[in-house]
């Protein structure tokens, strides 16, 4: 099976879950390419592949402008193979409730303004990259984190991907699609 893992990044962790995604599919015997989301340029041909899996991380409630205008311009095609909605986010490393309520109202967005529902979605926590942030951006995360009673170390970057669950979960959707 031919699987496409297409996907919009901020800083770059989205990229590193969807390299890790290749993998997991390469080392179960599917054929996995990996494509970021470009708003110029050729195009990716998305009905050259048996299943898709599209993946975006959420800034401010939003994901990436690019990633919303490829799920649209390729809408039908999406919708005519196994398709699956990999959503990156730090509130995706809690446990609050108010935070997974966020989560889904962000997806829910997302499928609004796409006119896709994904057949399953997966929410993966992102990283904290403290050393890619200026100034103000740390202390924003500093504040966010003592708000909810955790410390931050913002000496070395710090990765929240629960890359067991994210292994089952890439497995299951090449199961459900392969079958």
């Amino acid at each position: 099976m031919r699987v496409l893992i297409v996907f919009g990044t901020t800083e770059g962790h989205t990229r590193e879950i969807c390299q890790f995604a290749a993998r997991v599919l390469r080392e179960a015997g599917q054929t996995a390419t990996v494509e970021e989301v470009r708003d110029e340029g050729e195009e990716v041909q998305v009905a050259a592949y048996d299943a898709v899996l599209v993946a975006g991380s959420l800034h401010l409630g939003r994901y990436q402008p690019g990633l919303v205008r490829f799920v649209r311009r390729h809408l039908a095609d999406l919708a005519g193979r196994p398709n699956a909605f990999v959503s990156v986010s730090l509130a995706a490393a809690g446990e609050n409730p108010d935070d997974w309520a966020g989560l889904n109202e962000c997806v829910a967005t997302f499928e609004h303004e796409t006119g896709w529902t994904p057949e399953q979605v997966h929410h993966a926590a992102g990283a904290i990259k403290y050393s890619q942030y200026d100034f103000f951006k740390r202390l924003v995360l500093k504040h966010i984190a003592a708000k909810r009673g955790q410390k931050t170390v913002t000496s070395h970057d710090c990765d929240l991907t629960d890359y067991e669950d994210l292994r089952r979960f890439v497995l299951a959707f090449a199961e459900q699609a392969s079958g």
